[in-house]
């Protein structure tokens, strides 16, 4: 690839059909860096393993994930996109950083932490080395820059911890320490209003929706809890549709909805139909692209494998340097 601005490395574990959450995390930022950055994203499989107790549907998951990516407006031309364990190089790296990261750290990670007391029964040697294979996919493409959200804060500064220690332990320059970039949408609540939009708390609102879906879903949406009555004044400020509408309304319509709700102008029945109206003009162009991409589903698994036999290459050099530097016979 031609270089631009830097490099951008960013991957997420393969979770089937994309919802809101994933669009304004991460989806969103993925296509707008292509234009001013060098990027690599990857659908980290093999990081799935360590939570899934089955693989049935990883399959499916990873391309109805990449189906989503390609549809929103990631563009293999100007981008690698691939699957993690298409490109086994990952893995070799993953083993010579684990020889410079203390368990201690490992164990430390509020990620972990978190993990743990979600799968008390399976806290598996994968678990608690994540970091470390995620530290590996960043480094071995020598990315510069990693968009993420700031849940994952923690996990970047360590991944350059590593990096230190990987380059003092064997008096080398060749891994890069990977900075930053949070994306402007950090945290997306779902529709219950209280906790993060996910698939598995059944909170989410997907992107290859029907418009009826939905509209369904966004009348579900969780408002300000003080407003009992329709004829009560609301408080946009704690309610989760008002931040939606910030989003993907026009700025008169957030304007009208901003001073109708304080004086009851506005009903949330009112104010949801008028979000659920302008999220789908919003996703219309989307839809349409992904139902003209399922239409050959090979397409998109050639996709896939092009852009792993394109990260191979940086992988191997990367890995040739890294073998160089620790000094393997």
């Amino acid at each position: 690839m031609n270089q631009k601005k830097g490099r951008v490395f960013s991957g997420a574990r393969p979770t089937g059909r994309q919802h809101l959450g994933n669009y304004l995390g991460a989806i969103r930022n993925y296509v707008a860096l292509q234009e001013d950055y060098d990027c690599i994203y990857c659908i980290v499989d093999v990081h799935a393993l360590t939570t899934l107790e089955t693989t049935r549907e990883l399959r499916q998951n990873t391309y109805e994930m990449a189906l989503d990516w390609l549809a929103a407006g990631i563009d293999p031309e100007k981008s690698i996109i691939f699957v993690q364990s298409h490109v086994p190089q990952v893995m070799e790296l993953h083993t010579y950083l684990s020889m410079v990261t203390p368990l201690g750290k490992l164990t430390d990670l509020p990620t972990f932490k978190e993990k743990a007391r979600q799968q008390p029964h399976n806290v598996n040697y994968g678990l608690v080395g994540y970091p470390v294979l995620m530290t590996a996919d960043i480094v071995l493409y020598k990315a510069n820059l990693v968009p993420v959200g700031l849940d994952q804060a923690p996990h970047i500064e360590f991944a350059r911890e590593v990096v230190r220690s990987f380059n003092y332990r064997y008096n080398t320059q060749v891994l890069i320490e990977p900075e930053m970039k949070v994306t402007e949408v950090p945290k997306v609540l779902g529709i219950d209003g209280q906790q993060k939009m996910s698939k598995s708390l059944n909170n989410h609102i997907e992107l290859a929706a029907t418009p009826e879906e939905t509209l369904q879903r966004v009348m579900q949406m969780v408002t300000d809890p003080q407003r009992v009555r329709r004829t009560d004044p609301g408080n946009p400020d704690v309610c989760n549709v008002f931040t939606m509408h910030k989003v993907f309304s026009k700025p008169e319509e957030i304007e009208m909805v901003n001073i109708e709700c304080r004086r009851a102008g506005i009903g949330c029945v009112d104010c949801k139909r008028l979000f659920a109206r302008n999220l789908n003009e919003h996703l219309a162009p989307f839809r349409e692209k992904r139902a003209a991409l399922a239409q050959n589903p090979d397409t998109i698994w050639d996709i896939l494998h092009q852009g792993a036999e394109r990260a191979r290459v940086i992988a191997e050099q990367t890995i040739r340097e890294v073998r160089e530097a620790i000094g393997l016979p």
